[in-house]
């Protein structure tokens, strides 16, 4: 069963030494450690990584990218893992985890029966199971965005947010696959695996919120969930 999620946004940033002399991620990166001991403690059996990629696949939890190795569309170097795997594996080796866990990508572009699916294999496992969620809101939030600026953004991360300080997942369950893409929140998948195996497991999760900000024009929110 899922005892606790953690949620958390995957920049490069996260990594302190690509953070430069001006630690602009401080205030996140404390803010994700922190969500990653919470969900820790007490000590679960195991803990499964969800983050996007290009494809839906289990990965080798032996390919951590060294800090750095961040090229190819998918964040991650040829022969290591997605930037959103190789975030969440860093977040559990800084929290000191040292029991098993697995890295699973997901497609940006699942549709909703294969996020349904794999959320139900996921809740189906009889362990006592943390999950660690990376992904990110809308990437179209200033001049200086990655996407530069589309007012829809706004109330898009707004319920975003609502739903992940209110522990909803029929909520973010029900975000649309297609305005996701056009505003490039690349979370939306990910957040929709862990809301189906919540909605699966139906017990109403206990959340909190310990950041939420756009400092680059991308949407950060750290959340944690408690079943």
């Amino acid at each position: 069963m899922i005892r606790a999620v953690a949620v958390c946004p995957q920049p490069p940033l996260l990594f302190r030494e690509l953070a430069g002399t001006q630690d602009a991620a401080e205030d996140l990166r404390t803010a994700c450690r922190r969500a990653v001991s919470q969900v820790l403690t007490p000590t679960p059996d195991a803990v499964t990584v969800i983050g996007g990629d290009e494809r839906t696949a289990v990965w080798d939890a032996a390919l951590a990218p060294a800090p750095g190795d961040f090229g190819g569309p998918a964040g991650g170097g040829l022969d290591g893992l997605p930037l959103s795997l190789g975030v969440g594996r860093r977040l559990l080796e800084e929290a000191g985890w040292a029991g098993p866990f697995e890295l699973r990508g997901v497609a940006w572009d699942a549709s909703r029966e294969e996020v349904e699916e794999l959320g139900e294999e996921l809740v189906s496992r009889e362990d006592d199971v943390v999950l660690l969620v990376l992904g990110e809101g809308s990437a179209r939030r200033g001049d200086k965005a990655p996407g530069y600026v589309d007012d829809r953004a706004f109330d898009y991360d707004a319920e975003t947010g609502r739903a992940l300080a209110e522990g909803d997942p029929a909520a973010l369950l029900a975000q649309d696959a297609r305005l996701a893409h056009e505003l490039m929140a690349g979370g939306r998948a990910a957040f929709q695996v862990m809301a189906a195996a919540v909605r699966a497991q139906g017990t109403p999760p206990r959340a909190a919120v310990g950041y939420s900000d756009d400092p680059f024009g991308v949407m950060y929110v750290v959340a944690t969930w408690r079943m």
